[in-house]
């Protein structure tokens, strides 16, 4: 990244926000593990685990931008949500062999780690 391109990040709320982050991370990470699925799977289990864990970073920075406290707790709810139905995918790769059972306990750690830390934020969203 040029000083030029870094200059102009950093203009929005949610960028500050470490569960953004995360979840931006957490979410390249998945895209990259649902490269490894079947083709079968293409329109289905790895189109449905990408939608979901982009829609975690989604939801956290649509909830930043102009909203109320209440909306913005909703959508970290949404958020949670999301991780949720990205858990839940997990497991169903590692039930169909298409992850290892130590790129399932590493993911799912790092999910609950990001939900614990989402918990936590919207509870301090007074």
């Amino acid at each position: 990244m040029t000083k030029d391109q870094n200059d102009i990040l950093g203009k929005f709320k949610f960028e500050k926000l470490i569960i953004w982050q995360k979840a931006m991370g957490f979410g390249e990470e998945i895209d990259k593990i649902a490269d490894s699925f079947p083709d079968k799977e293409r329109f289905n289990l790895s189109s449905q685990i990408r939608r979901a864990s982009d829609s975690i970073a989604l939801n956290i920075s649509e909830g930043s931008i102009g909203q109320s406290n209440p909306e913005q707790r909703k959508f970290i709810g949404y958020s949670i949500r999301s991780l949720a139905e990205v858990v839940t995918c997990l497991f169903k790769a590692e039930k169909r062999n298409y992850i290892s059972k130590t790129n399932f306990i590493k993911f799912y750690n790092e999910a609950h780690h990001l939900m614990n830390m989402m918990l936590a934020f919207r509870k301090n969203i007074k």
